[in-house]
Parts: structure tokens; C-alpha cells; sequence
């Protein structure tokens, strides 16, 4: 009996191969979908502008899929359980409701339950119809994820203006730092043929209220500014635009010699700023309401203003003039470092844009990285939170897994981006989280952004393996609202994109909220970072010395002898803690305040430090990268007791690639033991497995042709 009760309850295998992402509409239980029926008995929505047929087709299609039929669309409402979807100003019938849309912006909106003509019915409205859309999608994630929807009174809107996508994106077809095939974007076909996945893009996209698109990679090619390339842009742009997403570009700084002919791209040059303007112009007569540029500038090669003895301001402030007619906008990454080696890596973004708070227009938005490095398994918040309060700062988040195992580890990233938007920078004192900063809170702007190096490709299940989906969709939740819970948002991505059943999603959830803390021990425990293979950055290499420059070096950063290891930026060492606010400084700079989950970021500690448990820094490390290697073991075995409850398909995909992590987190905890072992000279504490081979075995292993690295 109690086999079948768990078969019954079991969600019916079915073939899927993860193209439907978390928009697979699939049929409720029975019992539930009949309840529902009876809250969508009718349909009343316009179709007269693009976006509102978008919203009509897309609850006809989810309520179809969920329900097993789509209510009839009607222009009045006759009977309980309408569900009424437009505007004040698009529905006479909405504008009888007088329902207070004042504080919704034009990308909020309202789910309310109304009575209509003595009929109870469901009001889904906004101001534009972008905002009914992300009411819409809001909607139907209530139905795919069980929830009531009776008495329903929801108002909600985005807490940052822009929420955006960057693709590193090449125009040959590859995507650097992407682990999931090659670009969606079939450049050689546009603007001609315009795939269907381009629509189901932005449906998904639209769902998690993403309303911005960088096409291309930040290490741009000039060639995308061309009138060939431009016309291939307009096409996409007009698939997203009645998805409420605008098209961005990457800017190469030195376009205006590459494709435009001068001898010079000086940012004073008067003859530059017409260039620019004059490709501004170009630009929106074939794209009217395109977003603006991205540019990566004076980082790791990259031409910029700097070139010319101008500062990051000059560059950003021409590109500004040039799209402020026509209410575009500049994204200036704040990731650099200069060709000249630093003292320390962590300060330079600080260094250089510190300086220059309150000097950026009022359309530039600086776009900085989450920590001060590059994307690392866990870093301690960037130091330019908080320290910019004249300058809107945008966020960059990587969704694409550079540094966590690519698309075969299970590492979900919202307690990451969790941890980084809560953490307070104690600029104007306790609460002033990196949240704050970032939705303009704290200083009051309102232009705002939160970006996310996208892991979209062009494998059919679009990220390289379903769980890293979820990367994509907590970006885009908490993009929308930078406070919300990471485990939430995981709870409503496995109920929409596996099954409402209980006994599947709650260990699940259990073991994506683990997965994080697992791999950053199984690879950078206690503040180490970038301890990865040099170039590809696949697997560890902390032995590694062999780049040119000492800050590519995975040595360069945990700086392992025989006394201890750890980068020491105290006031003693580099003194990157004055970077930050004064009690945050204070707490980095001491050693015994320090979190020991950053100790080795801000410190060199010696092998036989006493660590807060009691036990030795070498326990403790030896300790953590075993318990991390021991977790990836428990998500294996947890995911083995949930066959059956979902397809065949991704579950067994899902069991082959955990097999993959568990045997690479192996070789993480091994490789790294090996190696601070014999920088430590310390034996391996007792009850510890020694490493399966020898340092020499994996100091020879080399892999020339790893996914994501645009040099192969």
C-alpha cells in the first residue's frame, strides 16, 4: 500500500528535454486544476497593440496547459471566475474599477480579486502593458506553483530600473566563459530568419521581469556597429519589444579608427564626439528605443580613454552626450586592472573610480562586479558599495558558472547573490546594505541596474544542464527585488520546472541551498580564491606560476610557504580593508574579527593558527575541503532516492553530472591537500583520507580544449 500511495502521488514520466525552462505548463493534479477552472471561467483581454496579444496568448497557452482548457476570451464580463487583464487607459472595464495604480511605475502591476457587473473575477492590471504582462506571468506562476488564487490582492514592481542579460556573445558563434553550446544568436541567417527560440527567449526572460538585453561580448568587435550588423540588431529588437526588452550593445572604444577611418578615439577629440553622435543617430533610426552601450574599457587589454591620458569619466561622459538625445544610456564596467602589475589586484577598481564619484552624467550607470576580484566562489563585497554615493552603481552578477564547476556542478547561485545584496557596507551606518546601493535607496538615485553575465546557449535545454536554469531564473527574481529569499525563489523554480509534489521539491531545495557552501569548500574554503587552471580555469591548479603576469597566478593570491598561508590586506600588508567603511575596515583588519569564511582574503594566518573551533588553520582547511568533496557525495545520494518523480530525461542527466561533480570535488579536496601539504610540511590530520594520487599526478594533468575560452 504504501508503494502505491507513492506512485500515485508521483509525478507521470514523460518525456522532456528542458527547452520548456520553467514555463512548462504542464497539467495540474486533477483536484487542483478543478478548483482553478473555476477562478478562470473567462478571459476578457484586448489584443490591440503587440504586447497585449503577447499577454492574451500567453495565459491562454498556461492556462491550457495547466488547466486542459483555455477559458473563452470575451469582451464583457457574464459569469464568476473571469479573469480581466489590460489597463485603465486600453479597458473601459478596468477604468470602472478606479483601482489605485499610482505607485505602480510603468512596469508595475495589481492582481486583485474584484466583483464585476455582481460577478467575483480576478483584475490583472497595470499602467502599461508591460506591466500587465509581468502581472500575467506573476499569475500563472501562482497557478503552476499551487498557490491560492481565490482572494487574491497583489501589488508589486521592481525595485531596479534595469535588470539585464549580458551575453558574451561573439559574432563567430562562440560564447566566451559559456558552457552551454554556442550563441543563440544565428547572426549568418538574421535578420531574415527569425528562429522561434528568439520568441522563447523572451518569454522567458519577460516571466522573471528582465527587461534588457547586451547582445554581444564586452571584449566587442567594432563589426557589430556596422549597417549590416545594426539591421541584424533592429530584427531582434523587434522580437523583444513586445516583452518589454530593449536591446543593448557592447562598444569597442577604439570603433571610431577601426570602423569609422580616424587616426584616434580621444574621448576630447572633437571629431570623435561627432562620430560617436553620429552613430547614436544611425543606431535609433533602425532600433527607436534601443538601450544604450556596455563598454569594457582599459581592462585586460582593451582599448579606452585612458590611452589617451583621459579618465574613465572623459570616455563615459562622450558616449553619454551621444545617446542622451534619445534617452539611451552608458554602462561603463568598473572591472580593471591595468597592464602594470599592482600590489594588489583587489584595489585597483577602487583606485581608479574612486576619484571620480559625482563626475559621470546622469545616463551613466558604472556596472560593478560583486567582489573585488572576478566572480570568485565567494568574496567579500566590493569595496566601491558604499563608496560611490554621488554615481548610481549597477550590479554584476555572473549566472554562467566560470569559477563553479561550469554546466556539470550543482551549484545553485541565490545564496551567493543573497549573500552579497544583504551585505551591509556601513556607509551611512547599520543597514546600509548593498541592496540599498544598488536600488538607489541608500543615496537616492533612480537610475538603477542589477546585470547578469548570462549561461544561455544554444544547447536545447539552454543552460548546459537544467539546474543551471535556476541561475537564470533567481537572477532575474531578485533583480526585480534584490530583498527577496534565494530559497523562496528556489521552492517556486523546482515547482514549476519539476513537480509540486513535497516529497521531491523539499529535498531538493534542501540540497540547492547547500550547494554553494559545498562547492566553496571543495575548492576556495576560508577566503582562499582563484585557485583555478590558468586560461580555461577548469580544476584546481594552486600550484600554477606559469602566466605572465604575477596577478593571473593562482600563487599570486593565497601566497602559501612555510609559515602560513593567505593574502594579508590589512593595514599591514596592502591595506585594501580602508577600502571599506570604517567599521567594516576595523573588523577586516583584526584577524580575530574577521569571518572565517574570509580569513584568508584579508589575512596570511599562520599552518597553526587555533581557529574558533579550537583546531588548527591545517585541520580546519584539510577539514573543509573533505567536508565539501562529503557534501557533493549526500546531493548525489539524496538525488538517487528521487527517481520516478520526475521524467527520465533530466533526472538521468542530473544523476550523470552529479557524478561528475562528486568525482571532480574529489579531485579538488585532493589536488589542493597535495599541494598546501607540501608547502606546509604538516601531516595530514588524523582520521583525514589521504589525496588518491600523488601531487606530481595532478600537477601533470592538462586539458588544452575546455568549453568557454574564446583563445582555443
Amino acid at each position: 500500500m504504501l508503494i502505491m500511495a507513492m506512485v500515485l502521488h508521483m509525478t507521470p514520466a514523460r518525456a522532456e528535454d528542458g527547452y520548456e525552462l520553467w514555463l512548462r505548463y504542464h497539467p495540474l493534479a486533477v483536484e487542483q486544476a478543478n478548483i482553478y477552472r473555476n477562478n478562470a471561467s473567462q478571459l476578457v483581454a484586448g489584443s490591440a497593440t503587440p504586447t497585449q496579444a503577447v499577454i492574451r496568448k500567453e495565459l491562454q497557452r498556461g492556462l491550457l496547459g495547466l488547466l486542459g482548457q483555455a477559458p473563452p476570451v470575451s469582451d464583457t464580463v457574464t459569469r464568476d471566475g473571469a479573469i480581466i487583464v489590460g489597463t485603465p487607459a486600453s479597458s473601459p472595464l478596468i477604468a470602472r474599477l478606479r483601482l489605485d495604480t499610482t505607485d505602480l511605475g510603468r512596469e508595475g502591476y495589481l492582481i486583485r480579486h474584484v466583483i464585476v457587473d455582481g460577478h467575483a473575477a480576478t483584475a490583472i492590471i497595470g499602467n502599461d502593458d508591460t506591466g500587465v504582462l509581468y502581472g500575467a506571468f506573476h499569475f500563472l506562476r501562482l497557478l503552476q506553483t499551487d498557490r491560492p488564487i481565490d482572494h487574491l490582492d497583489l501589488r508589486d514592481r521592481p525595485r531596479v530600473k534595469l535588470r539585464v542579460l549580458d551575453h558574451w556573445d561573439n559574432l563567430d558563434g562562440s560564447v566566451e566563459r559559456g558552457y552551454a553550446g554556442t550563441s543563440i544568436w544565428d547572426w549568418f541567417k538574421l535578420p531574415d530568419w527569425l528562429a522561434p527560440r528568439y520568441t522563447d527567449y523572451a518569454r522567458a526572460d519577460a516571466s522573471i521581469g528582465i527587461n534588457g538585453v547586451v547582445l554581444n561580448n564586452v571584449n566587442a568587435t567594432p563589426l557589430i556597429l556596422t549597417p549590416a550588423y545594426l539591421e541584424k540588431v533592429a530584427a531582434l529588437a523587434n522580437v523583444f519589444r513586445p516583452y518589454g526588452i530593449r536591446v543593448y550593445l557592447s562598444a569597442r572604444f577604439s570603433a571610431p579608427i577601426e570602423i569609422g577611418g580616424l587616426k584616434t578615439a580621444d574621448p576630447l577629440a572633437p571629431q570623435v564626439r561627432q562620430w560617436w553622435r553620429a552613430k547614436a543617430d544611425e543606431i535609433y533610426k533602425v532600433i527607436p528605443d534601443f538601450g544604450g552601450f556596455l563598454v569594457k574599457a582599459n581592462s585586460e587589454g582593451q582599448p579606452g580613454p585612458q590611452d589617451y591620458g583621459r579618465t574613465h569619466a572623459d570616455g563615459a561622459n562622450m558616449l553619454a552626450d551621444a545617446l542622451a538625445p534619445h534617452g539611451g544610456i552608458v554602462i561603463w564596467r568598473a572591472f580593471v586592472y591595468s597592464q602594470s602589475n599592482s600590489a594588489d589586484r583587489a584595489k585597483q577598481a577602487y583606485d581608479e573610480f574612486k576619484s571620480l564619484d559625482g563626475h559621470f552624467h546622469a545616463n551613466v550607470l558604472l556596472q560593478v562586479k560583486n567582489g573585488p576580484i572576478d566572480f570568485q566562489p565567494r568574496e567579500p563585497f566590493n569595496p566601491l558599495f558604499g563608496a560611490m554615493p554621488k554615481t548610481p552603481l549597477m550590479m554584476e552578477f555572473q549566472i554562467t558558472k566560470e569559477y563553479l564547476g561550469f554546466a556539470t556542478h550543482l551549484v545553485y547561485l541565490g545564496p551567493l547573490y543573497e549573500e552579497v545584496l544583504s551585505a551591509d557596507t556601513m556607509a551611512h551606518g547599520k543597514g546600509s546594505t548593498v541592496a540599498k546601493v544598488i536600488d538607489g535607496t541608500l543615496d537616492g538615485h533612480t537610475l538603477t541596474g542589477i546585470a547578469g553575465v548570462a549561461n544561455i546557449g544554444s544547447d536545447q535545454n539552454w543552460s548546459g544542464s537544467v539546474f543551471n536554469q535556476a541561475n537564470w531564473y533567481v537572477f532575474g527574481r531578485l533583480a526585480w527585488n534584490p530583498t527577496q529569499s534565494s530559497r523562496a525563489i528556489a521552492d517556486d523554480w523546482v515547482r514549476m520546472t519539476f513537480t509540486n509534489n513535497d516529497a521531491f521539491v523539499k529535498p531538493v531545495v534542501d540540497m540547492m541551498m547547500g550547494s554553494r557552501e559545498a562547492a566553496v569548500d571543495y575548492m576556495t574554503p576560508l577566503g582562499l580564491h582563484h585557485l583555478m587552471g590558468p586560461g580555461h580555469h577548469y580544476g584546481p591548479a594552486p600550484w600554477d606560476a606559469s602566466e605572465p603576469r604575477a596577478d593571473w597566478r593562482p600563487v599570486y593570491y593565497h601566497r602559501a610557504d612555510s609559515e602560513g598561508i593567505g593574502f594579508d590586506r590589512s593595514r599591514g600588508g596592502s591595506d585594501a580593508v580602508d577600502q571599506y567603511a570604517p567599521p567594516i575596515a576595523a573588523q577586516f583588519n583584526d584577524v580575530k574579527q574577521t569571518p572565517e569564511q574570509l580569513l584568508l582574503w584579508f589575512h596570511h594566518v599562520p599552518w597553526d593558527y587555533r581557529m574558533r573551533s579550537g583546531q588548527t588553520l591545517w585541520y580546519e582547511l584539510v577539514a573543509h575541503y573533505t567536508q565539501g568533496a562529503d557534501d557533493v557525495k549526500r546531493m548525489r545520494e539524496t538525488w538517487s532516492h528521487l527517481d520516478g518523480y520526475i521524467d527520465p530525461n533530466r533526472y538521468q542527466q542530473t544523476a550523470t553530472f552529479l557524478t561528475i561533480q562528486e568525482k571532480e570535488a574529489q579531485w579538488w579536496r585532493d589536488a589542493c591537500i597535495a599541494y598546501f601539504q607540501s608547502i606546509s610540511g604538516r601531516p595530514l590530520p588524523p582520521g583525514f583520507a589521504p589525496p588518491q594520487h600523488s601531487l606530481k599526478y595532478y600537477e601533470s594533468l592538462s586539458f588544452p580544449y575546455v568549453p568557454g575560452h574564446s583563445s582555443w
